[in-house]
């Protein structure tokens, strides 16, 4: 095998010390529990920058807010690393986000602007080593696959996809990337905080016994929409307002909630098999997108997560996950209780100069994530998060079924499935296509 080359054993292997490491180090609270066990899990390096090395060129596809704050948190994960292109479906997206890159001193040369449907592949054929995906999440299959087809490494935001055909595309790019010793890291930027990886830690060396249900919820106000302006095409319209159109961004289930999914996900070591749930839309103005969902996700053996999210203003929000043991539960985050709600044991955050905590990380997670992709390529041990961030995206797609048909929906339907949201072809123009939004049941008769 090529030296550049990378199987998952042999990641697995190169993590072993960073994974030891993370044992070695940990409290009395699981060392004396009679429910102590391996972990078995490839722990990211947490440092403060990344290892100085070889300078390092990116490109930025998709210039919204994420994706220019993107690029920002990047350059801020060590030393030489360069923004050397842009590049959007949309022109004034472009000039905006090099507009406020240039208020961050970061220039941007003219020449590698780009914009339009075919904007990517533009950057890809330049000499950058780094692409970062932020568009909406319907175009991230094809964009990963060009980017590793290009021999990229890859940041790319989540969800991985919006539906089946996406997820498996996904799965199968990331085989490819770890074939060709290319690093892709996503953005689940709790994989990224200490907090999280130690609370990890506990819970997977037994702290509260064996894992038998959880929750995870995502409660907020409505997020941002756009109506539509006279000059918009079909298409331009939807784009703009990708954010409250399934095919775009698949749901808020997928958006936002998949953080939580993903959690749950990690912590029981394994995906739901099926899924059963409902949910509507009761206030959204533009798109055909719900309001609510409620999902009860199976993992088998009796083990099942309630997993609810909400964008609905002037109701009370909330956001996390929860996991019930045998021997207690914890917040996923930084805490592990006792049944009758004593604290077991908590995470130790970095304190100020007065000795107190500060109840926060020293550094960011959304660059943490940076970091650990420039690392893993300064250092030549490569990782790639994909099929992960897909089988949590595909989780999340497999509870948006669930609510949007009304029945069960099992992991290999989802596995088997043909669906494919979005048009045949990419212009600008009329979209002939409906969005009614999804009523599962049938209706009663008089």
């Amino acid at each position: 095998m090529d030296k550049n080359q990378l199987s998952r054993r042999n990641f697995l292997e190169k993590s072993a010390l960073i994974g030891a490491a993370g044992v070695v180090g940990m409290s009395a609270l699981t060392s004396c529990s009679k429910n102590k066990k391996e972990v078995d899990y490839a722990f990211p390096p947490l440092l403060d920058s990344a290892p100085d090395g070889k300078p390092l060129k990116a490109g930025l596809i998709g210039c919204g807010n994420r994706g220019t704050g993107a690029a920002l948190n990047f350059l801020a994960a060590g030393h030489d690393l360069h923004l050397v292109a842009l590049a959007d479906v949309f022109e004034d997206k472009v000039w905006d986000s090099r507009d406020k890159l240039l208020k961050q001193r970061v220039e941007v040369s003219e020449k590698n602007c780009f914009w339009g449907f075919d904007a990517y592949k533009k950057v890809m054929d330049l000499d950058v080593d780094i692409v970062i995906l932020a568009t909406p999440p319907h175009f991230r299959p094809e964009h990963l696959d060009a980017a590793i087809q290009a021999k990229k490494h890859v940041f790319m935001e989540k969800p991985a996809c919006v539906d089946p055909v996406g997820a498996r595309r996904i799965i199968a790019t990331s085989k490819k990337a770890e074939n060709m010793g290319l690093s892709v890291i996503t953005g689940t930027q709790r994989r990224h905080r200490d907090d999280y990886l130690e609370t990890y830690k506990q819970v997977a060396s037994g702290a509260i016994g064996e894992l038998k249900s959880a929750k995870a919820f995502w409660m907020q106000s409505h997020v941002w929409f756009r109506t539509r302006e006279e000059e918009w095409s079909d298409m331009e319209y939807m784009l703009r307002n990708w954010n409250n159109f399934c095919w775009l961004c698949g749901d808020h289930i997928l958006d936002t909630h998949v953080h939580n999914i993903d959690i749950v996900n990690w912590f029981m070591g394994k995906h739901p098999v099926e899924a059963i749930g409902f949910g509507g839309r009761t206030h959204r103005l533009t798109g055909d997108q719900y309001d609510f969902f409620s999902i009860d996700f199976d993992f088998g053996t009796g083990v099942s997560s309630h997993s609810f999210s909400r964008q609905i203003d002037g109701c009370a929000n909330q956001m996390g996950e929860m996991i019930m043991g045998t021997e207690g539960y914890t917040n996923c985050k930084n805490t592990i209780f006792n049944f009758d709600g004593s604290v077991k044991w908590t995470y130790d955050y970095p304190k100020d100069e007065n000795g107190r905590s500060t109840g926060s990380l020293k550094i960011s997670p959304y660059v943490q994530e940076h970091i650990h992709l420039v690392t893993s390529i300064r250092n030549n041990q490569p990782v790639v998060e994909a099929e992960r961030t897909a089988i949590s995206t595909l989780t999340a797609i497999m509870g948006r079924t669930a609510a949007y048909t009304g029945q069960k929906v099992t992991w290999e339907e989802m596995m088997t499935s043909t669906e494919r949201l979005g048009p045949d072809k990419y212009e600008m123009g009329p979209v002939d296509m409906e969005f009614p939004v999804p009523v599962p049941g049938t209706a009663h008769k008089a």
